[in-house]
């Protein structure tokens, strides 16, 4: 039987938050989808870091790795290549299409940029969608950034129309009760008939080895990928400790070997400093207490403890951290400290405070792991009527129009039953 075809794309400029969201739900649909839909699971994980692959991928998946990009003071610019960015741009639409005509896909999920990298996307989506019935999902996770910076970004790639034109729906990482982008104006209003939540993909993360690093009682601090933890790891290295707790601080494989070196001289008694780990999560089971900065995958392997956590957001570049940091914490599901106000002896204190204690995260939306192959079965089983119609009909402009509202009130309807 012909296994159902997936195609999970990152674009990738700071940190491996969009690489790990994206192996958290292959590891999800191929375990899961099978027993759903009736059929095997392969695919593809393009991603546009070469520290991808040195992550472990579920058995019949592959990586693509894109030429990489980063964040420069002007914008993206390229990581490695000496091209000019436009050519760059062109380079990755072109690999993108050749990957999506050539392994023609069932479903594409496309992780937070809905066209990529200036658009390099588009052009491959528009002829996937006029080839066949795959389906295009747009997963964002639960935290754009401010309203205004979200909106820009919206209005950069033609708006919510395009994204109609280009996705059968959108899935957002979180849990609505928590934060809702579209009540606060991350997302717009247009799209909320395409909206579905499926809660944090945090509960039945892939386990690891359960091998741990620190004997004995220890507590953690982690900065995810390390390209911008320097600042949060240097206090954490410096601050005291309550006698017989050892502190792990995870520094990331992003972060410049000078800053790591200047680390291990700053590290008090008791201070491990380690590049990465092979079991993220079973390392933050075993602590006694967590510091974090608050990328999403951080946090999620977090709210799928009881574990005490402080999340110290980043405190430049995007809002998102921020917001997510203050929304959980509203909800008493962890606490929150400013970068800029935050002092070793100020952290010890938190430490002494709550290492031990346990918080109760159970009232949180956490399945997002076991719903995201539920959803991908309804669409990849749904008929083509719940597809946006514009795809389907090119002529008559106002019939288009009609068909596709009622398209999208037909979508808006199994969207809220699955909520």
């Amino acid at each position: 039987m012909k296994h159902i075809r997936i195609i999970l794309y990152s674009h990738d400029s700071l940190g491996l938050g969009h690489v790990r969201r994206n192996l958290a739900l292959a590891s999800a649909l191929s375990e899961q989808l099978p027993g759903l839909a009736g059929r095997q699971v392969t695919g593809v994980l393009v991603a546009g870091t070469a520290l991808a692959p040195g992550f472990r991928i579920p058995k019949g998946w592959d990586w693509v790795i894109l030429p990489g990009v980063m964040k420069g003071a002007e914008g993206y610019e390229p990581r490695d290549l000496s091209v000019p960015l436009h050519d760059l741009v062109s380079l990755r639409g072109k690999l993108l299409d050749s990957l999506l005509q050539g392994f023609s896909p069932d479903l594409v999920i496309v992780d937070r940029h809905a066209t990529g990298v200036h658009l390099e996307l588009e052009g491959a989506l528009r002829r996937l969608r006029a080839r066949g019935k795959a389906r295009v999902v747009l997963g964002l996770r639960e935290v754009l950034d401010s309203p205004a910076a979200a909106m820009a970004e919206w209005d950069g790639i033609g708006g919510p129309r395009r994204v109609q034109e280009l996705f059968d729906a959108v899935w957002i990482y979180g849990d609505r009760s928590v934060h809702d982008p579209v009540d606060t104006g991350e997302i717009p209003f247009a799209l909320r008939r395409m909206v579905s939540y499926t809660g944090y993909l945090a509960a039945g993360r892939p386990k690891g080895s359960g091998k741990l690093r620190m004997p004995g009682r220890y507590v953690m601090t982690t900065v995810g990928g390390g390209a911008d933890g320097y600042a949060l790891a240097k206090l954490a290295a410096a601050t005291p400790l309550p006698t017989g707790l050892g502190h792990l601080i995870v520094a990331g494989p992003q972060m410049p070997k000078a800053q790591r070196r200047d680390l291990q001289r700053k590290a008090g008694p008791g201070v491990v400093i380690v590049k990465a780990l092979a079991d993220m999560l079973a390392h933050i089971s075993s602590a006694e207490a967590l510091v974090s900065m608050g990328g999403y995958n951080s946090v999620c392997e977090i709210l799928s403890t009881a574990v005490p956590a402080l999340i110290v957001p980043r405190d430049h570049s995007r809002s998102e951290q921020r917001i997510r940091a203050a929304s959980l914490a509203a909800a008493g599901y962890l606490e929150q400290h400013e970068l800029a106000t935050l002092t070793p002896d100020a952290l010890a204190g938190w430490i002494a405070h709550r290492a031990g204690t346990r918080v109760d995260r159970r009232g949180a939306q956490l399945n997002g792991l076991s719903r995201v192959p539920g959803l991908a079965a309804d669409l990849l089983q749904a008929p083509d009527l719940l597809r946006p119609l514009s795809q389907q009909i090119t002529s008559e402009p106002m019939v288009s129009a009609q068909l596709n509202s009622l398209a999208h009130s037909l979508r808006g309807g199994a969207a809220r039953a699955a909520i």
